[in-house]
């Protein structure tokens, strides 16, 4: 892919690799070329994990030259949840998990910090959720602007996630500027995931030109089947070339799963060359 060349990759450890224990994914991913990895919150239910534990995965990273661009917050997505920003019974747990995620980000390098905004709950007022999302979200982002980092709201699909209340480019977009209107930081942006957008239905290329100015990253798998590009139904080469168009210089994240099972097997469609970030 030609386009390809204009972007720099950074491969998601809790998809890809997935095959291996957590902390031996990122010297498999440095074998395969790449020098740059995201994560979601990989300490499953625990918003406060043990030193040692996040002091293993620093070791990890460091041991293997790859730097983490991204980290979501606690997501529990293990617990079938999708982020747990506007659920009013975790508001504890997601307060704790803040700093300790923006403080291993931080070590790390990464300059991105992912809030998945939460489910709809039976019995509560979305208003309610909505409210509370705002709250929270506002306060990542405050930890995120004081490492440096960039607070990402994400659309998901609603085929994968029916209770997930932003399942277009438009609300996610929205929800990134009532947090930069609370903050005044102006370091809330849209996680432009192609593969949830597509499965939506939505129109790529419009999606990328309308809102350009608002992405702080973006994240790729084929559809329908979540694999590699070449897989499925989408242009990543007109895609990719579109996003250059459109002024995007950041990462563009590989969060599928390897039709074939084998992660290293899977990135025949990348040259090797272009796996290193830039």
């Amino acid at each position: 892919m030609t386009a390809a060349a204009k972007h720099s990759f950074t491969v998601n450890l809790s998809i890809l690799f997935g095959e291996l224990p957590l902390l031996e994914r990122p010297a498999a991913a440095a074998a395969a070329g790449f020098t740059a990895a995201e994560l979601w919150w990989p300490f499953g239910p625990e918003p406060r994990p043990r030193r040692a534990e996040l002091d293993a995965l620093r070791k990890a990273f460091t041991d293997a030259g790859v730097r983490l661009t991204g980290l979501n917050f606690l997501d529990d997505l293990g617990r079938g949840a999708r982020g747990t920003v506007s659920l009013p019974a975790e508001r504890e747990r997601f307060r704790a998990n803040v700093q300790v995620a923006a403080d291993l980000a931080a070590s790390l390098g990464a300059t991105a910090l992912n809030a998945l905004y939460g489910n709809r709950i039976p019995g509560v007022d979305p208003a309610e959720q909505d409210a509370l999302a705002l709250e929270n979200l506002a306060v990542a982002a405050r930890a995120a602007h004081e490492i440096g980092a960039v607070l990402l709201v994400e659309a998901l699909n609603r085929i994968e996630s029916p209770d997930y209340p932003l399942v277009s480019a438009a609300a996610a977009v929205e929800v990134v500027d009532k947090v930069n209107a609370a903050t005044g930081l102006g370091n809330a942006r849209f996680l432009c995931d192609l593969y949830h957008l597509a499965r939506n239905g939505e129109d790529l290329a419009a999606v990328i030109d309308t809102h350009a100015d608002r992405i702080g990253h973006v994240q790729i798998a084929d559809t329908p089947g979540r694999n590699e590009p070449g897989t499925g139904e989408l242009d990543f080469e007109d895609l990719f070339a579109r996003l250059a168009a459109a002024g995007y210089t950041g990462p563009i994240g590989l969060e599928y799963r390897p039709a074939g099972g084998v992660s290293a097997d899977s990135f025949a469609w990348l040259p090797r060359e272009l796996r290193a970030a830039k």
